[in-house]
């Protein structure tokens, strides 16, 4: 009688066992689903811009992950600045991320005066987004981007973004 304890207890352990096992791994597999991104997430990470239809000295305006975008095709008596130009076929562009580095404000572009001029406390970037009067810190910010022909893919980490990491 006793070795029949033994067997039945033996197997009710390893019965019990396989079933929390079992459970254990249900229970993972739900908190990675749970860490994944949405696809609708996933998919409002990534912002395509066609440069094709932009004029030269135009100011092209987007939203990538609800923060606005410049694009502004440089025109020949525009300096270049290789540290931070966007360079698609023969065209040289400027893209930033449309917050002054001071506090947060949207600047407005003055194509008078090729700047990107903030109203909240004066500060001033020129036609590359580089700070040059006023509170701002540094220059406005480069959002990841991808060149894919005539478009720009934001939020995606391409060679020429990583050229551009390198060069700043």
């Amino acid at each position: 009688m006793s070795d029949l304890k033994q067997d039945r207890r033996g197997f009710i352990g390893l019965t019990f066992g396989a079933v929390a096992a079992v459970g254990g791994v249900f229970a993972l597999v739900g908190m990675k689903k749970s860490w994944d991104p949405l696809p609708s997430v996933r998919a409002a990470g990534v912002t395509t811009v066609d440069l094709s239809p932009i004029k030269e000295g135009e100011l092209y305006q987007t939203q990538w992950r609800k923060k606005p975008i410049f694009v502004l095709k440089k025109t020949a008596d525009m300096p270049k600045n290789d540290a931070r130009d966007v360079v698609v076929g023969d065209a040289r562009y400027t893209l930033c991320i449309g917050l002054c580095t001071h506090l947060g404000c949207i600047p407005s572009y003055k194509p008078s005066t090729q700047q990107f001029i903030c109203a909240c406390h004066g500060g001033i970037f020129d036609a590359s987004g580089l700070n040059v009067f006023g509170p701002p810190p540094r220059p406005m910010d480069i959002p990841p981007f991808k060149i894919d022909g005539t478009k720009l893919v934001l939020g995606e980490e391409g060679p020429e973004y990583q050229a551009l990491k390198q060069k700043a």
